[in-house]
């Protein structure tokens, strides 16, 4: 599958819009202000890690699993509203679109670099770790989502997506599955996926009531995508491996892309680490 089927598509399943138009488009207008003052803000707060790579700091901050300052994720608010409702795009693998890798045994899984029932693949690139903490919203405070699951998925240093592209339709790597905790957090371990023609670097992600329910899309509650900050891919994207990244971020940007143009301050991650020491990728997922 080329990159250019991979651009014409990544606008969306039909049956994605409705949901798109009716939860997503009107409140993601108010914050396309606020979303082009927290690129601004993350722009100012890099810093340099200790051997002297890049790291990064969007507006989405919070707590490591298990750690972490009291009210590090204190931002999250009722009045912030829900993490954006977005397309799952044409790659989902969550039976949408014919292909489920919900119902494989050993989906549930917080390392997805390597591919599983089966499959022996490895994707290769720079290590990232991605933590998602995960609210309910639906009352007048919020609170974490325990017992609720995550399914995140992405295309890999080529930009290929296991399952459909045709180099790695024989593959199921970086995807997996994970239990929010009680504290409300997930972590995946996985590599730093490309950027590949027409979309800004980014993940898919899903959220479900629970594992059991975690097998079909009909059954999730809410689909986004988490988008990284430019300085953290062109650090990476100049590592061997990622050569064709680096003329594709040239082409486009937070403020262009088709899913973040309207705004992405809630999607933004805080970034942390090098390329040395790996990535850690941290976002608030409000529902």
């Amino acid at each position: 599958m080329s990159i250019e089927e991979i651009e014409d598509h990544d606008r969306g399943l039909s049956h994605d819009l409705p949901k798109i138009i009716e939860q997503g488009v009107a409140r993601r207008r108010m914050f396309g202000i606020l979303g082009g003052l927290a690129a601004a803000g993350t722009l100012a707060a890099c810093g340099s890690s200790d051997d002297g790579s890049s790291a990064s700091t969007s507006t989405n901050s919070g707590s490591a699993p298990g750690g972490g300052a009291p009210g590090a994720d204190s931002n999250v608010t009722v009045a912030d509203g829900e993490i954006p409702e977005e397309t799952a795009g044409p790659y989902p693998g969550d039976g949408s679109n014919g292909k489920n890798v919900l119902t494989q045994s050993g989906v549930v899984r917080s390392d997805i670099r390597s591919s599983f029932a089966g499959a022996t693949g490895v994707a290769a690139g720079v290590p990232l770790t991605l933590r998602f903490k995960v609210y309910d919203l639906s009352g007048s405070t919020k609170k974490s989502m325990s017992g609720a699951a995550v399914y995140a998925w992405h295309c890999d240093r080529d930009g290929n997506y296991s399952m459909y592209s045709d180099a790695v339709a024989d593959q199921n790597y970086l995807r997996g599955v994970q239990v929010v905790d009680d504290d409300g957090w997930v972590e995946f371990t996985s590599i730093f996926p490309a950027c590949y023609s027409g979309r800004w670097p980014h993940v898919h992600f899903e959220v479900y009531p629970s594992v059991d329910d975690a097998t079909s899309a009909s059954n999730k509650l809410r689909t986004s995508q988490l988008a990284f900050p430019k300085d953290t891919c062109e650090t990476v994207y100049a590592e061997d491996g990622y050569e064709q990244s680096v003329s594709n971020l040239s082409q486009v940007s937070l403020d262009t892309d088709g899913i973040f143009s309207d705004g992405y301050s809630l999607q933004l991650a805080t970034m942390t680490g090098s390329v040395a020491k790996g990535y850690v990728a941290t976002l608030n997922v409000p529902v």
